[in-house]
């Protein structure tokens, strides 16, 4: 019998680094847990991340899936209003926009979210 599955942000089973080039976003999301590089191999896709930074500028974004490290790189263009050099934004190093895609919903077995809270708690 399968579990039905929850919806949760994406940081209860993921966490995330940014950095940037110029007006270039590189955004890494990390599952806690293996289990969990399957759900955010299927919903965690360039179109849903590109919808979470288009308010921003954003023109296009890549996912490069990394397996053997369990993570995925995203490139999200022109995401940065201008780059560290050109921007009044505050962050224009965008070091804080991982918290932004972590607030992305996925769905997740219980089991999933089981193991990727025992993971953060080691």
């Amino acid at each position: 019998m399968s579990k039905s599955l929850i919806e949760v942000p994406l940081h209860e089973i993921a966490h995330g680094r940014t950095g940037d080039k110029g007006d270039r976003l590189l955004l890494s999301v990390i599952p806690y847990d293996e289990t969990g590089y399957a759900p955010i191999a299927e919903q965690v896709t360039e179109s849903r991340m590109f919808e979470m930074f288009q308010h921003r500028g954003a023109t296009e974004a890549r996912r490069y899936d990394l397996p053997k490290l369990g993570a995925f790189n995203f490139v999200i263009e022109n995401a940065l209003q201008g780059g560290v050099n050109n921007s009044l934004n505050l962050d224009g190093h965008g070091k804080t926009l991982s918290f932004l895609a972590l607030t992305m919903k996925v769905r997740v077995s219980p089991d999933v979210l089981a193991a990727a809270k025992k993971a953060r708690s080691n």
